[in-house]
């Protein structure tokens, strides 16, 4: 068996790291970044306490952002709110049942937004 070697190029004096593969810098790649894929358009704000102990929170899905749009958003959102969360698979978690507040934010900011859940 031999072993497979990518023959990529994997550092430059120019720019220091770079993609094996696309032989970009490290900084600039996007050959490994994951794509969001497009949904409907609407933003769904739910309620979630599964898995969690008790505890509520509140669930934000279908933003159509890139990431670190996406995570500018989720600070917002925080802030608004005043309390903490996370950015998890491009999907914002609030805590604490936040809805009714994060849908008129998320409306006033110009996205289409439902009520999911219960």
């Amino acid at each position: 068996m031999s072993k497979k070697s990518s023959g990529g190029l994997v550092y430059s004096t120019e720019f220091g790291r770079a993609c094996p593969d696309c032989r970009q810098p490290q900084e600039q790649c996007t050959c490994k970044q994951p794509e969001r894929p497009q949904g409907d358009g609407i933003v769904r704000v739910s309620r979630d306490s599964k898995g969690r102990g008790g505890k509520v929170v509140t669930l934000v899905t279908g933003v159509p952002l890139a990431d670190a749009e996406l995570k500018d958003l989720a600070k917002a959102l925080k802030q608004r709110c005043g309390v903490g969360g996370a950015l998890k698979d491009g999907v914002i978690e609030i805590q604490g049942d936040q809805r009714e507040l994060l849908v008129a934010e998320l409306s006033k900011r110009g996205f289409t937004v439902k009520k999911a859940g219960g």
